[in-house]
């Protein structure tokens, strides 16, 4: 990997470290009480703790990667499982942040037609750090996403671009392999 991508790369990685780590702190300390309706934590909301899930396997993972660019001989597979893994926490990260950004949709409007009220009301403090972590959760996002470019880039840049033969010329070639099948 040429040096400036293999430092973008990495710097990438570790930029999403302290957003994934702080999305996964602001999640997992929030909670609120309210004398009327009782206390709210992020384990009582399944979408937060999926994020705070999410959140500290994209940190970890990361933090894992960084490492292996600067410290682990590149071989074949090596650019391959680096677009593999990012690719799949990249979409487990669209997930979660799509699903938290609904919840807080709903926890600062409601929604009417089903008689939900706006929870924001009751839990002015849950809320503002709910949606601070909806706020990190997307720059983690698009640092991995960065990255996963990146590393898509160096798993297809093992081979060589498709030829732009002319249409005669591919005709021919198959003619020719149709005729010494035959044969």
């Amino acid at each position: 990997m040429a040096p400036r991508l293999k430092l973008v790369d990495s710097s990438l990685r570790l930029t999403a470290i302290p957003l994934s780590v702080a999305t996964l702190c602001l999640t997992v300390t929030n909670h609120q009480d309210n004398a009327d309706l009782g206390p709210v934590a992020y384990k009582n909301i399944q979408g937060l703790d999926y994020m705070a899930w999410i959140s500290g396997i994209c940190a970890a993972y990361a933090l894992f990667a960084a490492l292996t660019i600067w410290f682990i001989k590149c071989s074949a597979s090596k650019p391959w499982l680096f677009f593999l893994f990012d690719q799949m926490i990249t979409y487990l990260m669209v997930t979660s942040g799509a699903g938290v950004s609904e919840i807080v949709y709903l926890a600062y409007y409601g929604d009417r037609t089903v008689s939900w009220s706006e929870a924001c009301r009751s839990y002015p403090s849950f809320c503002s750090r709910m949606k601070l972590a909806v706020i990190l959760h997307p720059l983690a996002l698009f640092c991995f996403i960065a990255f996963t470019v990146i590393s898509a880039y160096r798993a297809f840049s093992l081979f060589e671009p498709p030829s732009l033969a002319s249409s005669k010329e591919v005709e021919e070639a198959d003619n020719t392999t149709a005729r010494a099948a035959a044969a």
